[in-house]
């Protein structure tokens, strides 16, 4: 079943820069081969259910390794049965909506 997520990792007890953090997992996400849109508050993140989990799991792992005591994490997500459909394919279904106007 393929997912779309919206992840937001905030790793507790490491200062205020969370960059590198960030940095992190992105790569992580990169390297298991999902689609992924960094915002300014968290990551859109498209793919197989195991595969993104193993991923945001993967996360966990290597935040705490970097040195994290305490990770606080958000997710969104959401699956369809009815069709497939990608994270583009939603914005662009509201961009046509406003273009339209």
């Amino acid at each position: 079943m393929n997912v779309i997520i919206d992840l937001c990792i905030v790793p507790i007890g490491v200062g205020v820069s969370l960059s590198p953090y960030v940095a992190a997992c992105e790569r992580i996400l990169k390297e298991a081969g999902l689609k992924t849109v960094l915002h300014a508050y968290g990551t859109n993140v498209e793919g197989e259910w195991d595969k993104v989990f193993a991923a945001v799991k993967r996360c966990h792992q290597v935040v705490h390794e970097m040195g994290a005591p305490r990770i606080s994490t958000i997710i969104k997500l959401g699956t369809r049965t009815d069709r497939s459909q990608t994270m583009d394919e939603k914005v662009q279904s509201v961009e046509a909506k406003l273009a339209a106007r």
